[in-house]
């Protein structure tokens, strides 16, 4: 089982999405373990104090490092394994799929979600293995930026999706986006559902699945083709698709 611990000064921002939807199923299947934890707890002061104002002045406040480093530590003193410790802050590295599949391997997880001003910087320097971006925009504070992170982690373990190859298929898990979706009706107000896929030519499919991804990210995230490993099919493919493109002007 996965465990997953959040340190915050809000933890029934949590509740809805841990007990909901594939969140709750999988903590109910045993896959994961889902703790909000406050670290106001931590604070060893009768007022719970949890921030200060900044050495050098200037505006907000700034997280102290005594509340943090004691939740950790207390996690920590609770476990045999090795945590990673996750900072969430604009200033990490950008979350992506890859670092979700990274992620996903490791038994135990501790995020940190701050508010206020900022962190203090010992608390970069000496307590967190990762910090974590969901994007270049700023937030009130970490816990939607975990829940997405953590979202995206849980449903890659084993058991927690219905159908296992979904996990595998979705866009940015093979370097490209993923291909178009249809299901029934057939013929929805006169758009019709490719015929390929119709066909039960189960080879036929996969070639037009993955042509239909190669030409998705070629569309709208050419820069992913940079990165992914490319066969020589792929090359005739997007070679056509960029001619079509400039006959068609795009």
């Amino acid at each position: 089982m996965m465990k997953v611990d959040v340190l915050t000064l809000f933890p029934e921002m949590m509740d809805g999405v841990f007990n909901s939807s594939i969140l709750g199923k999988a903590q109910e299947k045993g896959i994961v373990s889902l703790n909000a934890i406050n670290f106001r707890e931590y604070s060893g002061s009768k007022h719970g104090t949890v921030d200060d104002t900044p050495y050098g002045g200037g505006g907000g406040m700034v997280l102290k490092p005594e509340p943090i480093f004691s939740a950790v530590e207390d996690l920590l003193s609770r476990t045999s394994s090795s945590p990673r410790v996750i900072l969430m802050c604009p200033q990490g590295e950008t979350f992506t799929q890859q670092k979700a599949e990274e992620l996903s391997a490791e038994e135990h997880l501790i995020f940190i979600c701050g508010h206020y001003e900022g962190y203090d910087e010992r608390i970069r320097e000496h307590l967190v293995t990762d910090e974590l971006s969901i994007g270049d925009y700023v937030l009130t504070g970490g816990e939607l930026p975990a829940m997405v992170a953590i979202d995206s982690i849980v449903r890659l373990l084993p058991g927690v999706l219905g159908n296992e190859t979904s996990a595998v298929t979705d866009s940015f898990s093979t370097g490209l986006l993923e291909y178009p979706h249809y299901t029934r009706p057939a013929e929805f107000r006169g758009w019709k559902v490719p015929d390929v896929l119709l066909s039960g030519h189960h080879a036929n499919i996969e070639l037009w699945r993955r042509e239909q991804a190669l030409k998705r990210t070629l569309q709208r995230r050419p820069d992913m083709l940079d990165q992914v490993e490319l066969t020589e099919q792929d090359r005739k493919v997007i070679k056509r698709l960029r001619q079509e493109q400039q006959e068609n002007g795009d």
